[in-house]
């Protein structure tokens, strides 16, 4: 950890489809209440930041691994500082992405970039929009235009086992309902799960039945009834992420 930030040319790098602001390089000492992270920075600071990722966050979360954070400059944040990524050794290193707040930004370029033809066609898209059972849910993302609405679904994933991306890594009562609200969409709407690949290390996808068997069994049921399953890979480096186009998907 040779310097305190991250520097290098962003302009020369238009294949981003996001470019992080500067980031401050340091290592993960420990994790607590889950919103709480204490990190040496490479300047030897040890500051707390935010941790904006209430999963366990299996396998990315090991005391001492590299880590980058930004840094807020709004006065009124408890904590200036929030955890971005964790580089890892499961395959090779990769840095993972653990802001769960990203994904759906991301995505959002994605989309307007149209860069998942996997989608189809499409002209609008809005976001956060009520559906389901009396409207008490919101879909991530609602495309417009084509023959029949696309309603998306994100989910960020970083668990990872061997080549092998999963998810969820722990029980989801929440995820499950996503499911089967989406299957309820059918076969007025196309609906679409579309899982946020954390990681650039996984070229495979699968369920993680282990973690939670009834969403496992609730995935299968969805693809049966006509859900589109989209595993999206994304590379996470500390300049920037990038779309690497599908996963294959594992059953």
């Amino acid at each position: 950890m040779n310097n305190h930030t991250l520097c290098c040319d962003r302009t020369a790098m238009p294949d981003y489809l996001y470019q992080y602001p500067p980031l401050f390089e340091g290592r993960l000492l420990k994790r607590y209440k889950r919103f709480f992270v204490d990190v040496e920075l490479a300047s030897g600071d040890v500051i707390t930041a935010h941790c904006p990722n209430t999963g366990p966050m299996t396998g990315v979360s090991t005391v001492g691994s590299p880590v980058y954070v930004s840094k807020s400059d709004n006065p009124n944040r408890k904590l200036a500082y929030t955890l971005e990524m964790i580089e890892v050794y499961d395959n090779q290193p990769t840095w993972v992405g653990v802001n769960t707040g990203m994904p759906n930004q991301i995505t959002k370029l994605a989309l307007m970039n149209k860069l998942i033809p996997e989608l189809g066609k499409y002209d609008d898209i809005r976001f956060e929009v009520p559906y389901g059972q009396d409207k008490k849910s919101r879909i991530d993302f609602l495309l417009t235009g084509a023959a029949q609405p696309i309603y998306v679904e994100v989910k960020s994933t970083t668990w990872a086992q061997s080549n092998l991306v999963l998810f969820p890594d722990t029980v989801t009562t929440r995820g499950q309902k996503h499911l089967q609200e989406l299957m309820a969409l059918l076969p007025a709407a196309k609906p679409v799960m579309l899982y946020f690949i954390n990681r650039a290390d996984c070229p495979n996808f699968a369920p993680g039945d282990s973690a939670d068997p009834a969403y496992g069994k609730l995935f299968r049921e969805a693809i049966k009834r006509g859900v589109q399953i989209l595993p999206c890979r994304f590379e996470v480096s500390p300049v920037g992420v990038r779309y690497l186009g599908l996963a294959e998907l594992k059953l």
